[in-house]
């Protein structure tokens, strides 16, 4: 067993760093890994992934892109059903998970703020809408450095999504 949970971890970080680096968009892409290794599928929540790139809407102003797609999943996994939106208990095991992914991604990285997390891997933040800074961020390999932060976050995400599953189990 420890073996396949091996594989399917190994599996949310080779996919979610492969996708940042073909497709870019972090939170999309961290989501696709995750949904990957784990055999789940939601277009919806895929689509809505898309404008937490490179913090909020590419602004750097938010926190990793990364971190909002394994939020994402957590939430998909676990999150609050709308027949239950009136019971405010039912959002705490989605939000405690991902406070645990939160505060794993800050032990690793040091911050969750894009900003922050740039200037940490690449000296600086890019403006991606500025095509001297795109150039800039492509020259500093800011891709290939998000990649490995996009595939980590997946694979923690992963990580505590089949710690509560057994968890879960154990209950039945």
């Amino acid at each position: 067993m420890e073996t396949k949970r091996a594989d399917i971890l190994q599996k949310a970080f080779e996919r979610g760093k492969k996708h940042e680096l073909e497709s870019g968009g972090c939170a999309q892409c961290c989501l696709a890994g995750i949904f990957e290794a784990l055999d789940a599928e939601d277009e919806g929540v895929f689509r809505a992934a898309t404008g937490f790139s490179d913090g909020v809407g590419l602004s750097g102003n938010g926190h990793c892109g990364a971190l909002s797609g394994g939020v994402l999943a957590i939430g998909y996994f676990f999150g609050r059903p709308s027949d239950q939106f009136g019971d405010i208990k039912k959002q705490l095991k989605a939000c405690i998970l991902a406070k645990k992914l939160h505060d794993a991604f800050v032990e690793k990285y040091g911050t969750c703020r894009c900003t922050d997390l740039q200037t940490r891997l690449a000296g600086k933040f890019f403006n991606l809408y500025d095509p001297k800074e795109m150039e800039a961020a492509l020259k500093a390999k800011l891709p290939e450095k998000c990649s490995s932060v996009v595939g980590e976050t997946a694979r923690m995400a992963v990580h505590i999504i089949l710690e509560e599953r057994d968890r879960e189990a154990l209950k039945k």
